[in-house]
């Protein structure tokens, strides 16, 4: 199962993680030899240093769970982010702007967080939940998004209402460009699952579950 493992974004997002399962969440990363870890960017620093010697990217979230921070606060939170050792940020959508039809506000607000990671050579993924959207608003999030010049949309936050659905992902690739990948998360239990969301067109999954995927 290599091929998955390296797909893998091994995660704790919960409130009340602790230092030693972030530790381990390391550890069993650099064992099966996942993409990387998902943390909150309090550990950004000590999951660095536990997977210091490795290929192991270290990813953390902005304006997370919610989304309707204000733009500049996500952009603080990002810099911050990279400069702990943020290989890659995970934002989340302005879903309520979003729901309100203010586009462009959406716009800016991912390019403003999207300029800032690559000008730091890092990777931006944007969070559209997909449980809180129609189909045809799935399909406008991702045009913003490619617009935005994003790197991978990501289908959940796993705090809403349901996570990753393959119909979703195959909708999602339907309307993205090529260059941009999705990464699928949020109640992903088992290898079945995991892998039916690849063959829908996920190139990245996301699961706290990442060493039952194997």
């Amino acid at each position: 199962m290599e091929g998955l493992a390296a797909k893998i974004e091994h995660t704790i997002l919960k409130a009340d993680a602790t230092e030693s399962e972030i530790k381990k969440l390391c550890e069993e990363a650099k064992e099966h030899r996942f993409f990387g870890v998902c943390v909150p960017p309090y550990f950004i620093k000590l999951a660095k240093q536990v997977l210091s010697k490795t290929e192991c990217k270290v990813v953390s979230v902005v304006g997370f769970p919610l989304g309707y921070n204000s733009t500049p606060s996500k952009v603080e939170e990002t810099r911050k982010a990279i400069d702990e050792g943020a290989d890659e940020i995970d934002m989340v959508l302005n879903i309520a702007a979003f729901k309100n039809g203010d586009f462009n506000f959406v716009l800016n607000d991912i390019q403003s967080v999207c300029t800032l990671t690559h000008l730091k050579n890092r990777k931006l993924k944007v969070i559209i939940e997909t449980a809180l959207l129609s189909k045809e608003e799935i399909v406008k999030a991702c045009e913003i998004c490619a617009e935005a010049g994003v790197d991978f949309v990501k289908t959940s936050t796993g705090f809403s209402t349901s996570g990753a659905q393959a119909e979703d992902i195959s909708l999602m690739r339907n309307n993205l460009p090529s260059n941009i990948g999705i990464k699928a998360s949020g109640g992903i239990k088992n290898k079945e699952q995991a892998l039916a969301l690849v063959e829908a067109g996920a190139s990245r999954i996301g699961a706290s579950a990442g060493v039952k995927l194997l």
